[in-house]
């Protein structure tokens, strides 16, 4: 039985180690709020709310889930005991629309208590089956071509498994393309982040001759019926992100013919229930998935991990260790990946397999609610 008696909200400021461009907007550093769940038992997990500062890769943005868990999703959860965490979703969604990175934050640190308190680490909680996973890298816009391609070399040199490459009209071909002159075996991918329309089916079109493992999310956030035209133009399989919020969105997905492969975000779809669901439709449907990063610290890097277990998360992840994107992440020890590409999933211990530096996390602290139960 799981209750969660109190959660301590926290916004932390953490600068990246450089800036990261899409083609919605640029991040030099991140606005993070960070969870803290202590469970009636005496239980105790971190978690992290994904949503960023402005609403533009989703309409959710630190602020408005900040009032969304205070207000909405903290009240349905504190001081109720749950059979086990999969029930939280169910609470979460009954009545009560949208939200899903606020929800997300809650429900997943409702799953990391859970692995304390059974003594299991959250992997096995979830039906983890690998040790290790591999992992691939997020290259944000590139100034040039040359810098691109200089920067996609020197990620499959230092072991990635897979190269993404992000998008935006103008900002395309030429780019993909010089990767892949640099890396002719390499797996490479691109990634438009709703950058495109389907007046822009031809350009896309040209990224065929590239070779790619996928085209990621290049048409509206909102949209599948699109996607479907689209998908039908093409030999390159599109990957849906944005546009995968829920079970049935997947199932839409697979009806319309929209897409070939899902990025499974936890904090997207509204947390791990709903990413388990649509993880195992994906495998009887014979579609793959992999799971995508939101510049998540060290604690949310965590719960991606633990997810990228699973056995039908068969292609690698933007999983990438803390340095790659932080001088000095917040827990202990730093996510690290070996010269082989991959990335130990934490077994030695219950719960999310990591220690948050409390002491860094209070100085990175600027704003701070605690929430308990009635």
């Amino acid at each position: 039985m799981i209750r969660i008696d109190q959660i301590t909200l926290r916004e932390i400021h953490l600068p990246l180690r450089e800036p990261f461009r899409i083609s919605s907007g640029v991040v030099a550093e991140r606005r993070i709020a960070l969870l803290e769940l202590r469970d009636a038992s005496g239980a105790v997990s971190w978690s992290e709310c994904v949503a960023g500062e402005w609403p533009n890769y989703s309409s959710e943005t630190i602020d408005t889930a900040w009032l969304a868990i205070e207000a909405y999703v903290a009240p349905r959860v504190l001081g109720v005991s749950f059979a086990a965490p999969g029930d939280v979703h169910a609470a979460l969604e009954r009545d009560f629309r949208g939200h899903q990175m606020a929800k997300a934050a809650v429900e997943m640190g409702v799953w990391g208590v859970a692995a304390e308190q059974q003594g299991v680490p959250l992997a096995r909680l979830i039906g983890g089956v690998r040790e290790r996973i591999a992992v691939g890298i997020s290259l944000g816009i590139q100034p040039s071509p040359q810098a691109l391609a200089e920067k996609a070399a020197a990620a499959i040199a230092e072991g990635y498994h897979k190269v993404k490459i992000k998008i935006e009209p103008g900002r395309d071909i030429a780019y993909v393309r010089a990767a892949r002159e640099a890396l002719p075996s390499a797996e490479l991918m691109a990634d438009a982040n709703n950058a495109y329309t389907l007046d822009d089916a031809a350009t896309l079109a040209e990224l065929d001759a590239l070779n790619l493992m996928m085209i990621e999310q290049p048409l509206a956030h909102d949209d599948l019926v699109r996607h479907g035209t689209l998908q039908r133009q093409l030999r390159t399989a599109l990957c849906l992100d944005e546009s995968i919020t829920s079970l049935e969105r997947a199932q839409d997905m697979v009806a319309l013919g929209a897409g070939r492969i899902i990025n499974i975000k936890p904090g997207r779809v509204g947390g791990f229930a709903a990413s388990l669901a649509i993880h195992d439709y994906c495998q009887q449907q014979g579609i793959p998935v992999w799971c995508g990063g939101m510049l998540e610290s060290g604690v949310g890097r965590a719960y991606n991990v633990a997810l990228a277990s699973l056995p039908n998360f068969t292609l690698p992840g933007d999983v990438s260790p803390s340095r790659r994107y932080w001088a000095q992440d917040i827990v202990s020890p730093e996510w690290t990946m070996d010269a082989a590409g991959t990335m130990g999933v934490p077994l030695h211990r219950p719960g999310i397999g990591i220690e948050v530096d409390t002491a860094r996390v209070d100085a990175l602290t600027v704003r701070r609610a605690v929430l308990r139960a009635s």
